[in-house]
């Protein structure tokens, strides 16, 4: 069992292997997949359960299927920084994450990831009744994406 710590913001050297993130919502939570080594991060699956047993049951199968070194999770805020309801959902998550499974898990600035992702499936051609499908699958995406180029440029 991996020794238990305490959540940071993105400020570590990366580990090596699969990277789970999450774009946590109340009502959905985006899921994207990427690896430390190719720093490119895919969206995955969107999790639709209303309870938290059921969203942490469906997370488990994902990290016994995709086996994460790290979560990133990522941290919303009003464009100012100013914390805000989801702020404070978010950071809950994260530590449920990381208490649960017991894998390192980073907060990530997450301000205007779910605009760049609306605006990425327009430029798709995707219209707006099946963007919903798929939308915090593409934001958490970004999060991820935005977590990989972070720790390149600080490597």
């Amino acid at each position: 069992m991996q020794k238990k710590q305490h959540l940071k913001l993105d400020t570590e050297s990366p580990l090596v292997g699969t990277v789970l993130a999450f774009d946590f919502g109340e009502k959905r939570i985006g899921v994207a997949v990427g690896d430390q080594a190719l720093s490119l991060a895919h969206p995955l699956v969107t999790v639709n359960e209303a309870t938290t047993k059921l969203q942490l049951d469906i997370i488990a199968k994902l990290i016994d299927e995709w086996k994460p070194v790290q979560l990133v999770v990522g941290l919303p805020a009003h464009a100012d920084g100013r914390a805000h309801k989801l702020t404070r959902l978010s950071r809950q998550f994260a530590h449920r994450l990381e208490s649960h499974f017991c894998i390192s898990t980073r907060l990530v600035d997450e301000r205007y990831t779910s605009v760049v992702a609306r605006a990425v499936l327009q430029e798709t051609g995707i219209k707006l009744k099946k963007q919903k499908l798929v939308l915090d699958q593409i934001a958490a995406q970004q999060i991820l994406q935005s977590y990989f180029d972070k720790q390149n440029v600080s490597t």
